[in-house]
């Protein structure tokens, strides 16, 4: 029987942010691979990083508060197709699908560990459980959704240096879990769950996406939603420039003056991620919005690239990492060490050795090649799920 109907409407600039800020992320994930490792190599440490490197590690801040952003749109314009209750249960269910996802798959190709005896909780962790959140409150009015997003987003960072007992109970699990993370947890011994994303300031992030997707309905003048989306984004970024300045609230690493004047900027634009400051979605969502704003009639080769991935990010995000580690397997056997006894001195990552990786030009050469080599299926999956409606299009 013949599945396909009528193409899907999609909105055209989500789409053409969507696609570059996973085209970053393949950066990142190239670099993490690829790039050689050891703490001279760390990106975010002012004492040894070069502008180069820690540029190549910054951009690449965008990309997880941008997608969550995204996903908080997508969810209220899924909703315009479905009842409350209808909405609320594809949130649910497909934040515990990237749950799995995260916990499972994404594990796997990071630690390369067979034994699973260490999980790591990323953004998929983030985004699905910020969707099981949304999905419980979906019945709520958007003012009050879009309040919640706000207080949690500017307000979070009141307990910054909070003290913690180490052995503190339920209580301060659940602090770790939703404000603290990165946290690990040894559930039995030789087993542990690192959980790199605090959940509560991603769910604010999700919340006023979500809000902001009301934004896109038809009814909704195309003129006044560019025109509050770049004064959104235009305040967001004075405000990263001024708390930043100021350096009293909103990040718990204040910047300092560094060596030479390209290091203090560095240091000023070095926000913290884990958990997710204020300032530094200030200074990623601000960009965001401007773009959102300023792409609405983007009509260029490049916004149509983008839009390839863009249409796909999960197909594309499970693709680009399996191929990444893939391209990083066979760099470690042609390199000639023992593939058999590769075992990494981070537990629980097995396959990392140590002294492995490439100069940054070796890594933006294979950034560009995995591009190009996902760029087809990327094209021919956003074709068929934009033709078919199988429900199982909807989790991929």
């Amino acid at each position: 029987m013949d599945t396909a109907k009528p193409l899907k409407h999609r909105v055209a600039s989500i789409d053409i942010l969507r696609g570059l800020i996973m085209l970053v992320m393949t950066l990142d994930h190239c670099r993490d691979f690829l790039h050689f490792q050891g703490p001279q190599h760390n990106p975010t440490n002012m004492g040894t990083t070069t502008v180069l490197l820690f540029f190549t590690r910054w951009i690449t801040h965008y990309c997880a508060p941008v997608f969550v952003f995204l996903s908080g749109v997508s969810a209220y314009l899924a909703g315009q197709r479905r009842t409350k209750g209808q909405l609320s249960t594809f949130l649910i269910k497909r934040g515990l699908w990237l749950i799995l996802v995260d916990a499972v798959i994404i594990t796997f190709l990071f630690t390369f560990n067979p034994a699973f005896n260490g999980i790591v909780l990323e953004v998929l962790w983030a985004i699905g459980a910020s969707m099981i959140i949304l999905g419980l409150l979906v019945r709520a009015p958007l003012t009050v959704i879009g309040v919640l997003g706000a207080v949690i987003l500017f307000g979070h960072n009141i307990l910054d240096g909070m003290p913690m007992a180490p052995n503190g109970g339920a209580g301060t699990m659940l602090l770790k879990i939703f404000l603290t993370a990165p946290a690990v947890f040894v559930p039995w011994p030789n087993h542990m769950i690192l959980e790199a994303y605090a959940i509560l300031p991603w769910t604010a992030v999700m919340f006023l996406g979500y809000v902001t997707g009301s934004f896109y309905q038809p009814s909704f003048d195309a003129a006044r939603r560019r025109k509050i989306l770049l004064t959104a984004g235009l305040l967001l970024i004075a405000l990263f420039i001024v708390l930043r300045y100021i350096n009293v609230y909103g990040d718990p690493a204040p910047w300092s003056v560094q060596r030479n004047f390209a290091h203090t900027v560095l240091s000023f634009l070095n926000t913290t991620k884990y958990p997710a400051s204020l300032i530094y979605l200030c200074m990623t969502l601000g960009p965001a919005l401007v773009l959102l704003s300023l792409t609405e009639h983007i009509q260029n080769k490049f916004g149509a690239f983008c839009m390839v991935y863009g249409n796909v990010p999960f197909f594309y995000f499970i693709l680009h990492i399996t191929l990444i580690r893939l391209i990083n397997i066979i760099l470690i056997m042609a390199s000639g060490i023992d593939i058999w006894h590769v075992k990494s001195p981070d537990f629980p990552f097995m396959f990392e050795p140590v002294p492995f990786g490439y100069p940054l030009w070796v890594v933006y050469v294979i950034w560009a090649l995995v591009i190009a080599l996902l760029y087809f299926p990327c094209r021919w999956f956003a074709n068929y799920k934009r033709s078919h409606q199988q429900w199982w299009l909807s989790y991929l």
